[in-house]
């Protein structure tokens, strides 16, 4: 790769971090072809972009990033694939499914709005963090139960007081 290859696909990589706040590095050497495949699908059908890196240029985009991405530069190391996404536990799930049938891939490190987590220990509490649509949802149900309530015992009243 040359210098002018090099510094194309930093500013490629720049941009794409530019403006996220979820990111994901994993390592998956090691699986074959068809997990792989399988992999990269489930991810394009969950919305979650996957690239195989190469350390250097990734961690020179993040130097040269607006975002301050702390100490994950420190787990380029060895084989890494980026997955850019904007639901912050889209991808965990994803690495827990494909840990059920084997030891790959590993989390290396996670970057989700402003915070960062080193280590495959994270992923069972990256997994159990509430996406957007499922925190709103909650809200939505914990406004209408209080109004459900009283309708029913509207409803039970005047049923009541029918029957008299």
């Amino acid at each position: 790769m040359t210098r002018e290859e090099k510094s194309i696909a930093i500013e490629d990589l720049t941009a794409k971090l530019a403006g996220v706040s979820v990111v994901y590095l994993t390592d998956t050497s090691g699986l074959d072809a068809e997990t792989t495949s399988n992999l990269r699908r489930a991810c394009f059908k969950a919305g979650i972009k996957l690239e195989v890196v190469k350390n250097t240029l990734l961690e020179k985009a993040m130097e040269a990033s607006d975002v301050d991405f702390g100490d994950l530069p420190s787990t380029l190391k060895g084989n890494t694939s980026i997955m850019i996404s904007d639901v912050a536990n889209a991808p965990a799930k994803i690495i827990k499914e494909f840990r059920k049938k084997g030891q790959k891939p590993i989390l290396k490190g996670a970057y989700i709005t402003e915070d960062v987590y080193i280590g495959d220990e994270n992923l069972d509490r990256l997994a159990s963090i509430k996406s957007r649509a499922e925190v709103i949802g909650e809200i939505i149900g914990l406004l209408q139960s209080p109004a459900k309530r009283v309708l029913s015992a509207l409803l039970n009243n005047a049923e009541g007081k029918s029957e008299e």
